[in-house]
């Protein structure tokens, strides 16, 4: 190169390094161009990817939450003794209720469906029951009294199984006692819900 360049004229070596100098400053902004490039598709990789897995995972926690879901039917709260629109399940696991929510625990009459939604709404669980011996009773008091702030424990005429348990848009029945089933339903379920303050 050095025989070569002795050939050329000043001027000519001042344009051919020019040259060089360009070609290599546009080599220089291609590989910062394809760095960036590679850095922006790798970033909307890992965020494609972390964000696939987070609903994915929030998918698959909601699937294998215990108890039936039912669609939400808001929360407006209502005058006591107010009309409102038909629950969709049976007890209601949303939809109107009353401005007061009932106190934690164990009743030995029954609340107004209402009042109870207010409770699921702020994270708890309601388990009601009707045609139940005294055994599952102490067992389901005993429940209540364990978890003392955030399930309700009541009778309920209007129950079409033995045992209920209701938190805000998931409900499960049983015909028997099963205290591991509920256990698991109640802590599966406390707190999935737009206010989460049960305990």
């Amino acid at each position: 190169m050095d025989n070569q360049s002795s050939n050329f004229t000043q001027r000519e070596r001042r344009e051919i390094r020019r040259h060089e100098q360009r070609a290599q400053s546009e080599t220089a902004r291609k590989k910062q161009w394809l760095k960036r490039i590679s850095i922006w598709g790798g970033s909307v990789v890992i965020v494609g990817g972390l964000t696939y897995l987070f609903v994915g995972s929030a998918q698959k926690t909601e699937e294998n939450r215990p108890g039936e879901p039912f669609p939400i039917q808001g929360r407006d709260h209502i005058a006591v003794g107010a009309q409102h629109e038909p629950y969709r399940s049976n007890p209601p696991t949303s939809g109107s209720h009353y401005a007061q929510p009932a106190d934690w625990g164990v009743y030995e009459q029954e609340l107004p469906d209402e009042q109870l939604i207010h409770n699921l709404e702020h994270g708890g669980i309601w388990i009601s029951y009707k045609d139940i011996d005294q055994d599952t009773k102490d067992k389901l008091g005993a429940l209540g009294r364990r978890y003392s702030q955030s399930v309700i424990v009541t009778p309920r005429a209007k129950d079409d199984a033995r045992i209920t348990l209701a938190s805000w848009g998931r409900l499960q029945k049983f015909e028997q006692y099963d205290e591991a089933s509920i256990i698991k339903f109640i802590t599966a379920n406390k707190n999935n819900s737009p206010e989460s303050l049960a305990k």
